[in-house]
């Protein structure tokens, strides 16, 4: 699994021990959350039944050094805080479509942030953006309309 790989490159890069509670982790995360976001709570349960000793604030803690690191794209959806993995860890600059029905996520290629949006903003300083469109997928809305 070289999404796998990867992430352990970034967790030993941050000086993180390579432990097999956050290798269980990012396996769970790269086979559940690769391309849809996942509720931590399905996080937690998963890791707590593999690893009964291992506590929840030890969980919610790696879940947000690997956002710190970028190993996954954190969001809320709902009253549900929802984590997504990264696979692209040389591309960390992009945006989403999600389906609203099966929730596929589709990484964007280009930023929609353009410079006419820039123009209504002098003298801005611009520290970060986010941007997600939502709708129903191709197989979905197929599934819909027929």
């Amino acid at each position: 699994m070289p999404a796998v790989e990867e992430a352990t490159k970034v967790l030993k890069s941050n000086n993180y021990k390579i432990t097999k509670q956050r290798i269980a982790m990012i396996k769970y995360l790269a086979n559940t959350a690769d391309h849809k976001y996942v509720e931590v709570t399905a996080i937690d349960d998963y890791m707590r039944k593999s690893f009964p000793k291992m506590s929840h604030n030890t969980i919610y803690r790696n879940i947000s050094e690997f956002e710190e690191m970028g190993i996954v794209e954190k969001q809320v959806q709902g009253q549900h805080q929802c984590v997504k993995f990264q696979c692209d860890f040389k591309n960390e600059h992009h945006h989403h479509f999600i389906c609203n029905n099966c929730g596929k996520v589709t990484e964007l290629k280009e930023c929609p942030l353009s410079p006419e949006v820039l123009e209504q903003l002098p003298g801005v300083e611009i520290t970060g953006h986010y941007f997600q469109i939502y709708g129903l997928c191709q197989e979905c809305a197929n599934l819909k309309n027929n």
